[in-house]
């Protein structure tokens, strides 16, 4: 089953059960909450006495919701949704709310049918006792309405496709979780150590300074099982182009020398700008060469996570980037792009700078005139859609995620969260690309 929706009656335990399969299954399940309840809170709505206006806001907020299940799906994961429409629709005909009756037939095929309907089962006196015993009588149901409510949303599933499943929730806590795992299919693994189930490739894009050396720094510096299993990445090896870019520099200082004339570069604010473009597409020529030497992207159960990084800018930058790589690699390769504004990374690119060891992976500095030429705009957003998702280069298409990487921290469980946030939908959607090839 790929999308699941909850349902049941009033302090069931549908929010905290959801709670709790999302923490416990970061890399398996996504939740979204309850539709009626967000839309709600969000606009300020009283939800008994202004039920026209409810109506109509659920209305517009249908397609962004469509859009979340569609992206969960995308990625591979379990979507878990509480609630759904037909609850909705069998509490307006309880409480005799006629404007979403009447517009329900209209919105009743908008959002895709789930997998399957489960329904925690909870007597309508118990459901009273945990409703008072939750504090929030703004969203209390008394127990007529209630069990109106259910003899209508029985009639309503029976005209329905997807099949509705029930479990008991009138047991312990450690029952009603046990069952609705089993149910899903949801087997707790964090003892394996998984270094097979991880990136083959992993190309770590963003502008300079956006925080691809941090990354690469904080996976150094934890454990070889925690990398693997939180992040999805084996002991890995780095090729980064700037090293590469570097030693054209200097070896343009070594011909500025000999005859005066350097050949890529010009001396800018006491660094170097690039001054022939041509150096992007050999540096990705050296990328190629290097991988090709020295890593076999061929096979997976190599254990190894290849991390080749780079900077693009400009209108192209990132496509010419891509289209040049091997197909070899971006076969095996997902995408991983750390945002930052052109003013964040400039302001990050400013603190890092350190003259005396300007060479260092975290200190080296560009520019404000390289800065602004070659990285104050790029394409991957035209590249993209949405923060996950995949890109077609050539015939081969290459999983992505967008990270957003502001504000800058250097806690890191901060930057754990943010790491693992991008990297567990990205790896799930590799995998299941990579499955279908």
């Amino acid at each position: 089953m790929n999308h699941v929706i909850l349902e049941g009656l009033p302090a069931v335990g549908k929010s905290e059960t959801l709670e709790l399969l999302a923490r416990f299954y970061p890399h398996q399940v996504r939740v979204l909450p309850e539709l009626v309840k967000t839309v709600v809170l969000n606009e300020g709505i009283d939800l008994f006495n202004e039920r026209p206006r409810l109506a109509e806001a659920i209305r517009k907020a249908l397609p962004e919701r469509h859009r979340q299940i569609r992206e969960i799906l995308n990625q591979g994961l379990l979507c878990l949704e509480e609630s759904h429409l037909g609850v909705h629709y069998a509490y307006s005909a309880a409480l005799g709310d006629r404007d979403f009756v009447e517009l329900y037939p209209a919105i009743a095929d908008v959002l895709p049918s789930p997998d399957a309907y489960l329904r925690m089962e909870l007597p309508i006196a118990v459901s009273l006792d945990r409703q008072m015993a939750r504090g929030t009588a703004r969203f209390d149901i008394d127990g007529p309405a209630l069990g109106r409510m259910l003899a209508e949303l029985d009639r309503w599933h029976e005209t329905q496709t997807a099949p509705l499943v029930r479990v008991n929730a009138d047991c312990s806590v450690k029952d009603v979780l046990a069952n609705i795992e089993d149910l899903l299919e949801l087997h707790y693994g964090a003892s394996a150590l998984p270094n097979e189930q991880t990136f083959d490739v992993l190309l770590l894009l963003g502008r300079p300074a956006s925080g691809k050396s941090e990354f690469i720094d904080f996976m150094t510096h934890i454990s070889p099982d925690h990398r693997a299993r939180e992040f999805f990445i084996a002991p890995f090896q780095i090729i980064d182009d700037f090293p590469i870019l570097w030693d054209l520099f200097q070896q343009d200082d070594v011909w500025e020398s000999v005859r005066h004339e350097r050949l890529f570069s010009k001396r800018s604010d006491g660094n170097y700008a690039v001054c022939d473009d041509s150096v992007w597409g050999f540096l990705i020529e050296q990328i190629n060469q290097r991988v090709l030497k020295s890593f076999s992207v061929a096979k997976p159960s190599s254990r190894k996570t290849l991390i080749i990084e780079f900077s693009r800018g400009g209108s192209s930058g990132y496509l010419a980037a891509l289209e040049r790589l091997s197909p070899e690699i971006l076969r095996r390769a997902a995408a991983l792009y750390v945002s930052v504004s052109f003013e964040e990374s400039w302001r990050r690119n400013i603190a890092r700078y350190d003259e005396k060891t300007r060479d260092g992976t975290l200190t080296h500095s560009v520019p404000r005139e390289e800065m602004e030429r070659t990285y104050g705009s790029d394409d991957w957003h035209t590249l993209t859609e949405g923060i996950i998702g995949t890109l077609r280069v050539g015939d081969i298409d290459v999983p992505y995620a967008t990270m957003n990487n502001e504000p800058e921290s250097k806690v890191p469980d901060v930057l754990s969260e943010r790491y693992r946030a991008a990297l567990g939908p990205l790896y799930a959607l590799w995998r299941k690309r990579l499955g279908s090839r």
